[in-house]
């Protein structure tokens, strides 16, 4: 294969529609806005989902449930996760984000250790929040919890 062979398929590049370039253009007179009406008037730009009077789908559908606007997103990590650190360790935000767990937690309030998995460690661990069982586990295994 040589750089001078490379072609585009077919159809992959198409040129801009040129209007109002006179009547032998196609796009003359009119410009493609049709005769009169408010599509045809200078300046003229739709609201975005305006369907010309008609009732917008977004309207149309019906909405169910409700979306907190307070609630504090938490980036959940496992309690079987935290098995991988050293026995007696510390592990907060920063040693779990240097582990790889937690790249998201930048969009989130923080972290939460949830109680998915087994823990043998011994293990002092500081998050933003436990689940009930998250907590038993690790103190079962001989750990704390730090709430930060």
């Amino acid at each position: 294969m040589d750089l001078s062979t490379l072609t585009n398929t077919p159809g992959a590049r198409k040129s801009r529609k040129r209007v109002g370039r006179g009547m032998g253009s196609g796009m003359g007179k009119t410009s493609t806005r049709g005769h009169k009406g408010q599509g045809a008037r200078k300046g003229h730009k739709q609201k975005l989902g305006f369907e010309g009077g008609q009732m917008p789908l977004m309207r149309r559908l019906p909405k169910r449930g409700f979306k907190n606007p307070n609630r504090i997103p938490f980036y959940g990590v496992n309690v079987g996760c935290l098995d991988q650190f050293e026995n007696g360790s510390i592990v907060d935000i920063d040693v779990l984000l240097a582990a790889g767990f937690g790249y998201r937690a930048a969009k989130c309030a923080g972290i939460k250790i949830l109680g998915d998995g087994e823990l043998t460690k011994k293990l002092t661990v500081k998050a933003s929040a436990f689940s009930a069982a998250a907590k038993a586990k690790i103190e079962a295994a001989g750990g704390t919890c730090e709430q930060i």
